[in-house]
């Protein structure tokens, strides 16, 4: 049965920010709904389940009144759950997004049908992460609603696959809600995404160089100064194989033989070790040849849109040449 998101209809743009460790907060996720995008963010950027809620709180409220003010419809926010046996906040946390009735849940590293039963309890949706199409097999057979396919290149922790061959391998049976994530930096690159038969565009790295994410100058700075061959795949800094910026792994003092090891996955005892990690070792995708600059929210999602248009403008002429 062939099932998209009902809310993609209503977006400026068919996309999603992505939720990003240590990047990803209220005023991020506001200004991405308020300009008719999927703003998102991790439950465990706040380091308490109480203070995530706080978060869920404000986001919901902001949005409220941005409706009630311009009467314009705002886009939908998720949050981003780790489903992973070492999480002890799994629980609490995903009671609050019951409790509030959190519109997207995203979940990673675990796809289990009892949290998929108890969000579709409320009319909620969720989509979840995947490298291969045997966590997509898994995922469905849960009944997630979406299937983000995080292809090669991408920023956090991606895959190794061509988005062309997963998006392809994964149409196959899922038939519900295909987001692509991996290298996704402008409005071209978006309509790309849809070329290749995915719904929506999942964009991390991009949205790490905006006014309103919680990333330093200086990681901003590195962004734009990379190129691909600057982004190195490794599983040494959080036990799942994840694209880093080389010159922040060097700046720590991490070697090419440290860079071969892997790490034992804890997201409970060892959240705080790991979010001091991620502080100084900075994420990215291979998108970073593509940005050059830090707007704002709006001013970002302006150019993506402008971008968009003129790429699909520029796709539709092109039946004129060859137009059988």
């Amino acid at each position: 049965m062939n099932e998209k998101a009902a809310f993609i209809k209503d977006l400026s743009l068919p996309a999603i920010a992505a939720p990003m460790f240590l990047i990803s907060g209220p005023q991020l996720v506001i200004e991405c709904c308020k300009n008719g995008i999927v703003g998102t963010f991790p439950a465990l950027n706040q380091r308490t389940t109480e203070g995530f809620e706080e978060w869920v709180v404000e986001i919901k409220s902001q949005l409220k009144a941005f409706e009630a003010e311009t009467g314009k419809k705002a886009a939908p926010f998720g949050v981003n759950l780790i489903v992973h046996p070492t999480n002890p906040r799994l629980e609490a946390d995903l009671q609050v997004c019951i409790k509030h009735q959190v519109p997207l849940i995203i979940t990673s590293l675990g796809a289990v049908s009892q949290l998929v039963n108890a969000v579709h309890s409320y009319g909620g949706l969720v989509f979840h992460d995947i490298i291969k199409k045997r966590h997509a097999e898994k995922a469905a057979e849960a009944g997630v609603d979406g299937l983000i396919l995080v292809s090669a290149g991408a920023g956090g922790h991606a895959g190794t696959i061509n988005p062309i061959s997963l998006v392809a391998e994964i149409k196959k049976f899922f038939h519900k809600t295909i987001i692509l994530s991996g290298c996704l930096s402008t409005g071209r690159d978006i309509a790309t995404a849809l070329q290749m038969g995915a719904d929506l565009a999942y964009m991390g790295t991009r949205f790490i160089n905006t006014k309103e994410s919680k990333a330093p100058e200086e990681y901003q700075k590195m962004i734009i100064d990379s190129d691909a061959d600057d982004v190195v795949y490794t599983a040494a800094v959080s036990g799942v194989h994840a694209n880093f910026l080389y010159d922040s792994l060097k700046a720590t003092g991490i070697t090419e033989a440290d860079l071969k090891k892997d790490t034992k996955i804890d997201f409970g005892k060892e959240l705080d070790t790991e979010a001091k990690a991620w502080k100084t070792i900075w994420s990215a995708g291979q998108g970073v040849t593509s940005i050059d600059n830090v707007p704002t929210v709006s001013e970002l999602i302006t150019t993506l849109k402008s971008e968009f248009k003129s790429s699909i403008e520029e796709q539709a002429k092109r039946l004129e040449i060859y137009p059988k």
